[in-house]
């Protein structure tokens, strides 16, 4: 029979055994706890396509359309190569490695006429991303923009969807000299909304994005989305908190 003080050692051993596991379901979730502490920032920097925008079939059919028009199929990495570019490095690249004689301005201007109707009338927001903002809003965290997106095209977007009103204010990457890969467009906006970047916390769904905020010293939230899959497992390991869904975030 056991005795009073083997119970509670028996007791003892298995409430261990629960927070054990509790605290391995935490971390597997978050990465850490100190990682999960760490997330309660000044500022927050969102990426707009693929973060906040579900806009990644945009242009994804417009490279199958821009492509298309010239006899050619999407190579299997374009999508990736020019992912953290703006439209201005997205064209030059395109040009270079296709041998095109069209000018970045033409290529830029086919591409606007393309996206410009979708985003004024189509794009909509990720689920659980506006009641995200809100949250972020009324604990007064500053929000902030870092896109590639150009301001003709995503400020429609934003306001039609009801959260322009939302944000500090934005930087795209025709500001900054660098594309996403760099720190750059995340120091810019983090200056613009009067924060270091250790204040702040940067969203992102690409994995060069990702490793930009990193290089800058922000702390990164990789955003799961499936025209990016290819490289989420990826971005899991580089980013210091992962999301499947903002619902995560507000539960």
């Amino acid at each position: 029979m056991l005795s009073a003080s083997d119970i509670i050692k028996m007791l003892v051993s298995y409430i261990f055994h629960i927070e054990q596991i509790e605290c391995r379901k935490s971390t597997r979730r978050y990465g850490s706890r100190e990682r999960a502490r760490r997330m309660k920032k000044k500022g927050i920097i969102f990426d707009l396509d693929g973060t906040i925008l579900d806009s990644m079939n945009v242009w994804k059919e417009i490279d199958v359309k821009f492509l298309g028009r010239r006899g050619l199929e999407v190579p299997e990495d374009y999508f990736k190569q020019i992912a953290p570019l703006g439209f201005e490095g997205a064209a030059a690249y395109t040009i270079k490695r296709f041998g095109f004689s069209d000018t970045p301005e033409e290529i830029i201007e086919e591409w606007y006429q393309m996206a410009g109707d979708a985003y004024a009338n189509e794009v909509a927001l990720k689920p659980f991303a506006g009641e995200y903002l809100r949250y972020l809003k009324e604990q007064g965290v500053k929000i902030g923009i870092a896109t590639s997106c150009e301001t003709s095209m995503f400020l429609p977007a934003l306001e039609r969807n009801g959260i322009l009103d939302l944000f500090e204010s934005y930087t795209t990457v025709r500001e900054v000299p660098r594309g996403k890969e760099f720190p750059d467009i995340y120091e810019r906006q983090a200056e613009k909304m009067g924060l270091l970047p250790e204040d702040c916390a940067v969203f992102e769904d690409i994995l060069k994005a990702v490793q930009g905020a990193n290089a800058g010293g922000f702390y990164t939230v990789g955003v799961y989305d499936v025209h990016s899959e290819y490289e989420w497992e990826e971005i899991q390991k580089q980013a210091d908190k992962f999301i499947y869904s903002y619902e995560e975030l507000i539960r």
